[in-house]
């Protein structure tokens, strides 16, 4: 009858532990959901830590952990939270309810095609879901509004990069007008270089063919005279001598 006793009691222990553990979870979680209410989000974060310590496979407590670290923008540790609740979660809704949050965390970091994808696994576990439905649409509309925005900066830059190539184009012909003036010009300092010249050279012929034409008159003077001295000296010479001497050019 003693060891009846003493496994009745035995069992009864466990029941009592038992008891008291699970009102140990159920309380902890109620403190930190009440502290959590009154945006004590430090005090509701140790109280479901202190639920997990309790139990490891609480589904709530990670849950729970996970919008207390949403609350005070720990987006990474919120995200590690929600991961380990979509591990532990049994049903649809639960599963709806962390993906909607993830969807939230991605939105707020304006990741808009992951939280696009975020709400649409949740919708598929809850297609009911009317909160999940308005941040599908509005992360859709922030996508959207992006690529108009990027859109509308592409075609700016476009337009800014004609515009500079078309002052480039304009400043090359420009350059090319002026250098092609500048060779015109060149080419006609040039030309009238060479009619200066020209006229110069023509100059110095004719200074040089009325030289010549000095010189010539000249040697036709002084021949001239050469020979009338020769007529002169060959008469004294035919009195002296009776004979005629040869004399030479010295032309």
């Amino acid at each position: 009858m003693k060891r009846i006793n003493i496994k009745i009691l035995l069992f009864g222990l466990i029941l009592l532990f038992s008891g008291n553990y699970a009102q140990s979870k159920r309380s902890l979680i109620n403190d930190g959901i009440d502290s959590y209410n009154k945006n004590d989000f430090n005090n509701s974060e140790i109280k479901f830590k202190k639920a997990i310590n309790e139990d490891g496979s609480l589904f709530e407590g990670y849950f729970n952990l996970g919008d207390a670290h949403y609350k005070k923008k720990e987006y990474d540790e919120a995200i590690k939270s929600y991961q380990k609740a979509l591990s532990l979660a049994k049903t649809g809704e639960q599963k709806s309810m962390v993906l909607h949050n993830m969807g939230n965390i991605a939105a707020q970091n304006q990741k808009y095609e992951d939280a696009v994808k975020s709400y649409i696994s949740a919708l598929k576990e809850n297609p009911h879901d009317e909160e999940t439905k308005y941040n599908l649409s509005y992360a859709l509309k922030q996508i959207k509004k992006n690529k108009d925005n990027q859109q509308n900066k592409n075609d700016k830059n476009q337009n800014k990069d004609n515009k500079d190539k078309n002052q480039d184009n304009k400043q090359n012909q420009n350059d090319k007008n002026k250098d092609k003036n500048q060779d015109k010009d060149k080419k006609n300092d040039q030309n009238q270089n060479d009619n200066d010249k020209n006229k110069q050279n023509d100059k110095q012929n004719e200074q040089q063919n009325q030289k010549n034409q000095i010189n010539k008159k000249q040697a036709e003077q002084i021949l001239s005279a050469l020979k009338n001295n020769e007529k002169d000296l060959q008469k004294k010479l035919r009195k002296k001598v009776g004979k005629p001497i040869q004399t030479e050019k010295d032309w």
